[in-house]
């Protein structure tokens, strides 16, 4: 009963954004991909609303078949009172028949966890523009498809869906991507880090503050290259070379609309990243966390420890990593190349969950020391831990899938808690009753 209350409501929904999409015309931006939309969705609003804009985006990660319609109708989910689905269904109704200004430009998020999901969306969404991010050789949501091609088809069907008079953004880094560059019809620009993309970043640097005598990481700078001039941008409170394409791709969208360069790129001086994406976040006793909590995808953990080798610190280098799900039969193999890349360079590493426990294997199998592998069922039990083993200049970045609930091991020891309402994820009122 309840999922067919859900569909119901569902298709109410898409019927009402459709008519609102036809009735103001909005020009639609989508973002897809398998790492990063989230942060690129909100760091191509950033531009666009910095540069004058009239722009909505998604909320949060509202890129579901709900998500959608939400975020063009410009409402939050209801979770699961009944009562409320009505008001929003109410309130999309009374905008079919309101005069009040519409945004000109929606920047959408859109997912892909069961097949059809994207090929659904196209039947009443028309994008002006598409963005993808990276599609890594093990893409998340594997289990549910019967093969990696499968996942990749259906998500290039959004930039296959852009008609000639619209734009294609494509990742230069992604081989996946830039085998369908023949099908798009659109005009298409290049981002990345390869030679030949017309938007090219150097690698990322980690910038540091001295605090109390420890150099403590603060953000991340790269240099951008286009048409044989260079600029050099800074994100304060990331890290991870991976963080640069978010806002590489901004940037170069914005140029296409004709923003100006310098001052998009000035606009990230005071940004605030989505919360749980290898964000620098103050802890205890002298500590820096890499909070990385938002998802997990093979790709993202190993990009996330890649973050953690990187550094220079007087402390450890901890980590503190949570089971990768939906990978079907690449389960075991991808946490245990997670587990051999850990063994590397860590001083200590904590697990959580079931699947986790084959990255506790691959350290065993290279000869890391067990007394600094210790296994957890539960993230809160974890943090727990880690709050009693810290010790100052300690950087610790902290991972999982979003079932494993690893924004509790943040909580744990984090130096503000007063603020996770505002810095962690998953702080709404439904996740805290899970």
């Amino acid at each position: 009963m309840k999922n067919i209350l859900k569909n119901i409501i569902t298709r109410i929904l898409q019927w009402e954004a459709k008519l609102i999409l036809d009735k103001y015309h909005p020009k639609i931006i989508g973002v897809t991909g398998s790492v990063g939309k989230t942060s690129t969705k909100d760091a191509i609003y950033r531009v666009l609303s910095k540069g004058g804009f009239s722009v909505r985006k998604s909320e949060k990660s509202y890129n579901s078949e709900t998500g959608l319609p939400l975020t063009i109708l410009g409402c939050q989910s209801a979770w699961n009172d009944p009562f409320g689905w009505l008001e929003i269904i109410l309130y999309g109704l009374r905008q079919l028949f309101s005069n009040k200004p519409y945004p000109k430009w929606l920047v959408l998020e859109v997912g892909l966890e069961y097949p059809g999901d994207i090929k659904n969306i196209l039947k009443w969404v028309k994008f002006d523009v598409a963005v993808t991010t990276l599609i890594p050789e093990v893409p998340v949501h594997m289990e549910l498809f019967a093969s990696k091609e499968d996942v990749i088809n259906e998500k290039m069907l959004l930039p296959k869906s852009v008609t000639s008079e619209g734009i294609v953004l494509l990742n230069a880094d992604d081989l996946n991507a830039l085998k369908f560059v023949p099908e798009i019809k659109a005009d298409i620009f290049t981002y990345g880090q390869n030679d030949k993309a017309d938007y090219r970043a150097g690698m990322g640097e980690t910038y540091y503050e001295n605090k109390d005598g420890y150099d403590l990481p603060t953000g991340l700078e790269f240099t951008l290259y286009h048409s044989e001039k260079d600029l050099t941008v800074r994100i304060p409170g990331v890290v991870g070379n991976h963080q640069i394409y978010p806002v590489l791709s901004a940037l170069a969208l914005g140029e296409k609309l004709g923003l100006n360069m310098v001052e998009m790129a000035d606009s990230f001086s005071d940004y605030l990243p989505p919360a749980g994406r290898l964000c620098l976040l103050a802890g205890i006793k002298d500590t820096i966390i890499l909070d990385d909590t938002y998802n997990a995808s093979p790709v993202a953990m190993s990009a996330g420890l890649t973050a953690l080798e990187s550094f220079h610190t007087k402390g450890r280098k901890i980590a503190v990593m949570g089971d990768m799900l939906q990978l079907g039969g690449m389960t075991v193999e991808a946490h245990k190349k997670i587990g051999y890349q850990a063994a590397e360079f860590c001083d200590l590493v904590i697990t959580v969950g079931l699947r986790s426990r084959f990255i506790d294997d691959a350290l065993v199998e290279k000869k890391f020391h067990r007394k600094r592998i210790k296994h957890f069922d539960d993230s809160v039990e974890a943090g727990k831990f880690l709050q009693s083993k810290l010790q100052p200049g300690d950087v610790i970045f902290v991972k999982g899938s979003q079932l494993t609930r690893m924004e509790k091991v943040v909580e744990e020891v984090m130096l503000h808690p007063e603020l996770k309402d505002k810095l962690l994820v998953r702080q709404d009122k439904e996740w805290a009753k899970r």
